[in-house]
């Protein structure tokens, strides 16, 4: 019996397969072009990158020679003289009282008062002007703010009380009025700049004006640069001016009745304290009396 052998060839590698394909790749003439370009423009910038430092090197160092001072003269040092002093000195002197306007430190945030003669009345906002509620809307009120608390855009929605913009508007005429509210600044803010059209409150304080007394907000009124004869508080609540007593007009708290009289009352009160030097006297005589007609009639004699 015969057999039959046949010489079977190894396989090819993987590799040498790998071999024989790069060896017949050839370049497109358009990558070569492509090439020599990029080339080109890599040349081009190098020179120019040169070029350019060069130039800056030599603009240096004409600054450097102009800025430096001659190496036998140097500096010439100036004598001060009584008539280079004078030279420049106002012919008039500044009172006294102004400059201790124009230098103002008082870390409590109210500047000196413009006009000495003027009382001051510090106003509460949240249920003595104005009483606002978060969502859902209610069925009334005025206007709406969106402050940012903590990253959050809210929804107030604020109702003025009744008599408000009168009760601003005269006695913004006649004192000094600041608005101290233990409400934070981002909401109170624009309650107060859509409340008071007219700017005639003076200042704002909030609640980081505030003293924190056993876990309540107390607006301390000693630490503010006024005198306290001639300041009164509005505020519905008594823990605020619970330092300061004798100089609280209290006034019921404000939430959505309509037909209430406080702020009426109270311009009537302001015409009256006028008789008094000490406004915490008014105030004592006021809430004596219980009659601000009483108050009206002695002020007139």
């Amino acid at each position: 019996m015969v057999s039959k052998f046949t010489k079977k060839t190894p396989p090819k590698s993987i590799k040498d397969c790998r071999n024989n394909r790069g060896r017949h790749r050839r370049r497109s003439p358009v990558k070569k072009a492509a090439i020599r370009a990029s080339s080109a423009v890599l040349t081009t910038i190098n020179k120019s990158l040169y070029t350019c430092h060069r130039r800056l090197i030599k603009i240096f160092s004409k600054l450097a020679r102009i800025g430096s001072p001659n190496r036998n003269k140097g500096y010439k040092i100036l004598t001060k003289t009584k008539e280079s002093e004078n030279k420049y000195r106002p012919d008039f002197e500044i009172p006294s009282s102004i400059r201790r306007t124009l230098v103002f430190d008082n870390n409590n945030g109210l500047p000196p008062m413009m006009s000495p003669e003027r009382r001051t009345v510090f106003l509460d906002l949240d249920e003595t002007l104005v009483h606002s509620m978060p969502d859902p809307p209610p069925e009334r009120f005025d206007f709406v703010v969106r402050p940012v608390i903590d990253g959050e855009i809210l929804n107030y929605y604020v109702l003025k009380r009744p008599g408000v913009d009168e009760f601003l508007e005269a006695l913004g005429a006649k004192y000094e009025l600041v608005v101290f509210t233990a409400g934070l600044k981002e909401y109170a803010s624009l309650v107060l700049d859509r409340l008071d059209r007219k700017r005639v409150i003076a200042h704002r304080l909030y609640r980081d004006s505030c003293k924190e007394v056993d876990g309540r907000f107390v607006k301390d009124l000693s630490e503010l640069g006024r005198d306290l004869k001639r300041v009164v508080i509005v505020d519905d609540n008594p823990n605020s001016y619970m330092l300061q007593p004798c100089n609280a007009v209290p006034v019921r708290p404000f939430v959505d009745d309509l037909e209430d009289r406080e702020l009426t009352n109270l311009v009537s009160f302001f015409k009256g304290s006028d008789h008094f030097d000490d406004m915490r006297d008014a105030v004592k005589h006021y809430f004596a009396r219980g009659d601000i007609d009483q108050l009206l009639v002695t002020s007139e004699l």
